[in-house]
C-alpha cells in the first residue's frame, strides 16, 4: 500500500525525542504525513532526533483534539497495549490484510496516544479499528517510535498494490461516520433502548461495533431507516435488556462449564 494513503497521528505526545524519532521512522519508511494532537509547535529537541526527517516536522500540522485531527481521514486505526473492555482488538497483521480489501483512494489514520497514558475512551470512540503488537512479554510496552516504525514498517512492506480489484467499497470519512454514530446514539436512547444504568458501556459497545463495520454511504441510509422507521422499542415489550441478557447467558456458559 502506498504511503502517502497514511497519516501519522500523535496524540499528547510527552517525550520530544520520540517525536522526532517518528519522522524519522516515517523518512525510513517513506511516510510523509503527520499531525499531532495537544501541540501547536515542535519543541527544538525533536529537530535534534529527526536525523535527515526535518522537512517531515516543518509539514506537521497541530490539532487541538482528536477528532479534528481524523475528521476528513476514511479510516482511524489506533494502537493499543493491552485489551480495552467493549473493543476487539486486532494483530497488526489483520489490520494490513484487512486494509488492503480497500480501493487505493481510502485514506488511514494510524494513532498513537501518549507514552503513559495512551488513548482515551472518548478517543477510542473515532478508531474503526483497534490493533496491538506482538511482543514476548506484557511489560514494558514498547516505545512510542519503536510501535511507530514496527506499524509503518509492517504496511511498507506491503506498499506493491495488491493485483486482485479491492472487494470492500469506500467508506464515508470518519466526519460522516462519526456523526452517523451519534445519531444511531440519540435515536437508541430517545427510544429507550440506552439509559442511564447502561449508557456508558452501551456507547462502548456501539462504537466498537460500528467503527468496525466500517459505514459507507449504502450502509447509512439502511441503519437510518432503520432506526428511524424499523426499530419501535417501547412498543416492543418483548424485547429485553441487552445487558441483562448477555449476563444470563454468560452465568449460563460458566455453569454448564462446570
Amino acid at each position: 500500500m502506498k504511503p502517502d494513503r497514511f497519516t501519522v497521528i500523535l496524540v499528547r505526545p510527552q517525550n520530544a525525542d520520540n517525536i522526532g524519532l517518528t519522522a524519522r521512522c516515517m523518512r525510513n519508511t517513506g511516510f510523509r504525513r503527520l499531525r499531532i494532537v495537544g501541540m501547536s509547535s515542535l519543541p527544538e529537541q525533536s529537530y535534534r532526533t529527526a536525523v535527515h526527517a526535518h522537512n517531515i516536522l516543518a509539514n506537521t500540522i497541530f490539532f487541538e483534539d482528536f477528532s479534528a485531527a481524523a475528521a476528513d481521514l476514511d479510516i482511524i486505526l489506533a494502537a493499543v497495549s493491552r485489551t480495552r473492555k467493549h473493543y476487539i482488538r486486532f494483530s497488526l497483521d489483520e489490520v494490513v490484510h484487512r486494509m488492503e480489501q480497500y480501493p487505493p483512494e481510502v485514506s488511514f489514520g494510524l494513532a498513537f496516544g501518549n507514552e503513559r497514558t495512551g488513548l482515551t475512551n472518548e478517543e477510542l470512540h473515532q478508531a474503526n479499528f483497534l490493533f496491538s503488537l506482538p511482543q514476548a512479554s506484557i511489560q514494558p510496552s514498547y516505545n512510542l517510535a519503536s510501535a511507530v516504525l514496527l506499524t509503518l514498517y509492517a504496511f511498507f512492506s506491503r506498499r506493491v498494490e495488491p493485483l486482485k480489484s479491492p472487494s470492500w467499497a469506500r467508506p464515508l470519512s470518519q466526519r460522516e461516520q462519526q456523526e452517523n454514530i451519534s445519531l444511531i446514539l440519540k435515536k437508541l436512547e430517545a427510544k429507550g433502548f440506552i439509559h442511564k444504568t447502561n449508557k456508558n458501556h452501551v456507547t462502548d459497545m456501539i462504537y466498537s461495533l460500528f467503527g468496525r463495520i466500517v459505514l459507507t454511504e449504502k450502509d447509512r441510509k439502511l441503519l437510518l431507516a432503520l432506526f428511524s422507521k424499523g426499530i419501535n422499542f417501547k412498543n416492543q415489550p418483548e424485547i429485553v435488556d441487552v445487558e441483562n441478557k448477555s449476563k444470563n447467558l454468560t452465568r449460563k456458559r460458566r455453569k454448564n462449564e462446570q
